[in-house]
Formats: structure tokens, sequence, C-alpha cells
């Protein structure tokens, strides 16, 4: 009978295409609209390590009070050396790190090439494994590297294709800013969005993926400058020395820790730490610290842009109008037809087989609107960078889960929106419309 109804739907449908083609177009506008800024939501709003965001901590600590007028009771968004130090020589997770971004010079050893700038990170080991970082060749160096302040590094596969052709490295030697570092492993490509790790200087969202990272000790003694943010709150004493033991904010801590439990036990240690600090006179203030998990952290941030989520919402406010007008649509070619519903009744159908015939009919007009809609919506994601950021217009995408979702939702609003047209179209007296017609 399904095969039957869709036969009758196809022919009422043709028999009015003027009718056919406004519903058709209010659908796959509608769709669209609302498609394309769920494109850059999901993009935006996904959890980049879903496997760890509840294992993966950041913990705050407040070093700047209530100096220079400052009235947010939220820590600073980063750490400072002081206590990213002291947190790390604790060692209090599963695992832990510190990192900061760095703009490198990459030397090659044909002296004919041109040496060109990378961005990476100085970090410790256990990053790698924390984060889930992919390896290629080899992996990370190990922690007894992180003590020995050791020349090691590990790169990633689109600078290991310029210097080594693609082959496996491992083992041999790199000269970045004019020092030979040994490399560890080689990454595959890894640019997890938002990125979680680095909030602070990229805002979550950065189009190239870093491509070497080398020990967070190493780099502090050949006092490499940051690539990213440095926040001072008061003085700052002149030389490296000088700033490093300044209240200057500059580092990303992350530890992990198992579950939830342990989560508390390690607030409990950084309010003792903080506590700590006012006793020895460094902080005049209360402790005050925080402890975020991955997706906790990346609201505190409103990592998410605030015009996505009105967007959304515009458009799916633009869907529901779309759908009142289909509504509308639906309504008059029913109630049009009501003469020959009062002689199919009459001839010994029922209501619910009026009911099926109708909302076949409708879905086929949500399944033509669906399409358009996909057309619309591959074109609208093609142009969402005239809307917004290019590091995040460039996130959305058509994929095979949007191109699923743009026909259900298309086929599920349009038979909904069609309910009640079809219910006042199955109350129809067949008796009215013989007497009448």
């Amino acid at each position: 009978m399904l095969a039957y109804y869709l036969r009758l739907g196809l022919r009422s449908l043709r028999r009015n295409p003027m009718l056919t083609s406004l519903m058709v177009l209010a659908i796959g506008f509608g769709v669209a609209a609302s498609m394309t800024t769920y494109a850059v939501f999901r993009a935006v709003s996904g959890n980049p390590i879903p496997d760890k965001s509840a294992q993966l901590y950041k913990p705050l600590i407040d070093n700047w009070g209530h100096a220079n007028g400052r009235t947010s009771d939220d820590p600073p968004n980063a750490m400072d050396y002081t206590d990213a130090a002291a947190l790390m020589k604790d060692g209090k997770g599963v695992m832990q790190t510190v990192s900061y971004p760095l703009g490198l010079s990459v030397i090659p050893a044909d002296p004919k090439a041109k040496p060109f700038r990378v961005y990476g990170y100085a970090t410790y080991a256990d990053f790698f494994p924390m984060f889930g970082v992919p390896f290629k060749y080899g992996g990370a160096w190990p922690a007894d590297d992180d003590a020995r302040h050791a020349p090691v590094a590990v790169i990633g596969e689109k600078i290991n294709q310029r210097l080594f052709g693609g082959a496996n490295s491992v083992g041999r030697s790199i000269d970045i800013e004019g020092n030979r570092y040994r490399i560890a492993g080689v990454t595959r490509a890894w640019n997890p969005q938002p990125r979680f790790y680095d909030v602070n200087n990229t805002g979550g969202f950065a189009a190239d993926p870093p491509e070497v990272w080398i020990p967070f000790t190493r780099a502090v003694d050949l006092q490499i400058p940051t690539w990213g943010n440095n926040n001072c709150n008061g003085r700052v004493a002149p030389g490296w020395d000088g700033w490093l033991h300044s209240e200057c904010i500059w580092l990303s801590y992350w530890v992990e820790l198992p579950d939830a439990a342990a989560a508390a036990r390690y607030k409990n240690y950084l309010h003792a730490y903080a506590a700590q600090q006012q006793q020895a006179g460094r902080f005049d203030w209360a402790p005050n610290v925080r402890l975020y998990n991955v997706t906790q952290w990346l609201a505190d941030q409103h990592v998410v842009p605030q015009e996505s989520q009105v967007s959304l919402l515009v458009a799916m406010g633009f869907l529901v109008v779309c759908l009142v007008n289909t509504i509308g649509l639906l309504l008059a070619k029913f109630m049009r037809r009501a003469p020959e519903i009062g002689v199919r009744r009459a001839l010994g159908a029922s209501r619910g087989e009026v009911y099926r015939q109708f909302l076949a009919e409708a879905a086929m007009v949500g399944v033509a609107g669906g399409v358009l809609g996909l057309l619309l919506t591959a074109g609208g994601v093609l142009g969402i960078g005239m809307v917004f950021d290019p590091d995040i217009a460039r996130l959305a995408r058509v994929d095979v889960s949007l191109i699923a979702l743009t026909l259900l939702v298309a086929v599920v609003a349009t038979v909904l929106a069609a309910f009640y047209p079809t219910w006042r179209a199955a109350r129809v007296q067949p008796a009215w419309q013989l007497k009448s017609n």
C-alpha cells in the first residue's frame, strides 16, 4: 500500500506544481539555514578529547588577588613559573605537564635550503600520552630527558616530510635555532578543535597544528621566550630570572586524575599549597583555587562563540516559520481535495488510510525539500567565512552525518507539519461532500 500511496501523492503534487514548489522551497531554505549554522555550532562545541575529558584537569591558583584594582574573584586563566614548577615537582597527579607556545626557526641540513619558521610547544614528556598525540614513528622522549634537560624533540609529519622526505627520522638530529636536537618521535597530523590545552593563546581555535615539541626544561635553560600571551600584574625585575620569578602568567598547566575522588583530593592539595604561600607572605589573600576538567574549562572560557549560538537559535526560528507556512500550504492543498476524500471514504476508505496517504505525500515533499536543503547547505558552508571568523568557519564541513541529519530533519519536520492538515482532511464528512457535489 505504501507504493500506492506514494503514486497517489506524486500524482497530486504534479497537479499543482506551483504549490508544490512553494512547499519544497520553504522546507529547503528552512532546513538549509538551520543545518548550516548547526554545522558551525557542532564544530566549535564538540568534545575535543571525549575518551579522557573527564580525567584531564586544569588547575588554577590566584597569584594576583585584588592588586591594582582587580575585581574578579576568578583566578587568572594561566599560571606563573613559580607555581607551575612547584606543582610539577610535587607530582600529585597520575601525569602532569606544563607548556607554553614557541616560535622557532628550523635550519635544514642542506646549505642551499633556507631556514623556516615553525610553531610548537615547550612541554614535558607526559604531554603526549595525556592528550593522546598519535605517532607515526617513535614516541615521546623518556621522562628522564625532562630531568636531564636533554636536547631532544618530537616533530610533526609535515616537517618530517620537508626535511627527511617522510622517512623514519627517529634518532636523527634537527637544527632548531642553531642547536641540535635528537628526534624522539614523529607525530601524525594532530590538531584537536577546540585546542583545549592552549585556550589562553589560541582562543580555542587554530588553523595550523603544532609541528615541534621540545622539553620545557631545555627551553627554560635556553631562555626561549613565549610566543603566546604574557600577562603581568605589578613590577617585574629585569632579566630572564626576574621574569621567571615574577607573578607574570604565561604557562598552561594540566594534570591527569583517574576519578572524581582523586580530583577532590587534588583540589584540597591546591588549597593547601595556596595556604602555604599565604603563610609564607607571598599572598595576602585567602587561598583561591579552581580545578576544571576539559568540558568545564571550555565552558568557563566561553570557547563556543556566542554568535554561533545566536545564529543557531535564529536559524531554528526561521525553520519554524517555514514550517508554519508549510502547514498553511498543506492545509489549503488537502482541503481543496475534500470532494475526493469524501468519495474515497464513501467507497470504504478508513480515516487511517487517509492519514497514511497524505502523510506519505508530505514525506515526499520533505524528501524534495531535504535534497534542496542539502544543496543550499553545501553552498552555505562554503560561504560561512563571510559571517564567522575564518579559523572557525573552516571547521564546518558537509559530511555523511550532516547529510543524513539534513534529510531526516526535512522529512520529519514536514511530516509533523502535515499532521494538522491531515487531521482536518480525515474529518471530512462523506455525506456532506456527496450531497454538495
